[in-house]
């Protein structure tokens, strides 16, 4: 019997297409003999189900479901495909939680820490696994000196949202006349900021997730930027950022970032499909950790795709298993 599979696109945030294209690989992979996938599209005015005739079919919040020619439809497994929120900080992740829903991603707590990047950074950091950059956390509403922030930390500097995802307002600042627009540029995407020492190397991404309870970690893309640094136009513009999977790095290297991803991925309690960003200072072989991407795009040329077909697997075998692995635990 197919398992009814609610798969959760849309959200509030600036990647509102970016998770629609996401959605659009997952429903075109996944088996259609095992699954039956309702592409369900989250805003702030509704969640809806566009049904087969095109009319638009509301979601009955209070037990997560869909009545679709007088028949209702529950839900066995949500698949959140939302980058940036309601879908990657954790909130659909209670609300699920609260219905018994099990779901493909990580947990409320895991999801809110690993999208808050100073939060994120100062766990990290006490962690020991991996070099964490020097940095200061803002708030909006709250005075901040920039003068103070120049002195603790060094020039160049990046200033991101610390919330977000596809590095929309980020902005790498090189003299101390750039700072306060910078944060101000962050800051009207997220009511929280990290300002961060810039840290020199090649930039690199590892996908890892749990299958039969273990984790695996996938090959290494290392993202080779056009543009200055891998920003929102570099992401999604063709030509404009080369991705090489896996990556052209000695195989010493390789196994300390896997095992390095492997122990973040434990460590901070994650689930289903995470990508992990960090920097290699090739002179002083040290990794730097960036980020944790909770819900990695997953348009065909994403960069977890690619590491999946690096790995010898399908798209398809890859997006069952995460949803067989849900229902496993649950």
């Amino acid at each position: 019997m197919k398992k009814n599979i609610a798969l959760l696109a849309g959200g509030y945030s600036g990647e509102f297409e970016v998770s629609m294209n996401s959605a659009n690989t997952v429903q075109k992979h996944l088996d259609a003999q095992l699954y039956e996938v309702y592409k369900i599209v989250i805003t702030k005015k509704d969640w809806t189900y566009t049904g087969a005739s095109g009319e638009n079919i509301p979601v009955d919040k209070n037990d997560f479901s869909l009545t679709i020619n007088g028949e209702k439809i529950k839900f066995d497994a949500a698949f959140i495909i939302i980058h940036g929120t309601p879908g990657e900080d954790g909130l659909l992740q209670g609300y699920l939680d609260m219905l018994d829903i099990p779901y493909t991603n990580c947990g409320l707590m895991s999801s809110a820490l690993t999208f808050n990047k100073s939060y994120c950074n100062k766990v990290v950091a006490a962690l020991d696994i991996i070099h964490v950059a020097k940095s200061a956390h803002l708030f909006k509403g709250k005075a901040y000196d920039t003068a103070s922030i120049l002195q603790a930390l060094e020039l160049p500097l990046f200033v991101k949202p610390a919330g977000g995802g596809s590095s929309i307002g980020m902005t790498k600042v090189k003299t101390a006349e750039e700072l306060p627009g910078a944060i101000e540029r962050a800051f009207r995407e997220d009511v929280q900021v990290l300002v961060e020492e810039f840290m020199s190397g090649r930039e690199f991404s590892c996908g890892a997730f749990t299958e039969q309870g273990a984790v695996k970690v996938l090959p290494i893309t290392e993202i080779i930027s056009k543009k200055e640094f891998f920003d929102y136009e570099a992401k999604y513009t063709p030509g404009m950022s080369e991705e090489v999977t896996p990556a052209n790095v000695p195989p010493a290297m390789a196994a300390k970032a896997q095992g390095i991803i492997a122990k973040l991925y434990d460590a901070l309690n994650c689930k289903g499909m995470v990508r992990i960003d960090f920097i290699w200072d090739e002179s002083k072989d040290k990794l730097y950790f960036l980020e944790v991407n909770t819900t990695p795009g997953q348009s065909e040329a994403s960069i977890i795709p690619q590491q999946v077909r690096a790995a010898g697997m399908n798209l398809g075998q890859f997006y069952g298993n995460l949803i067989e692995e849900c229902l496993r635990k649950s």
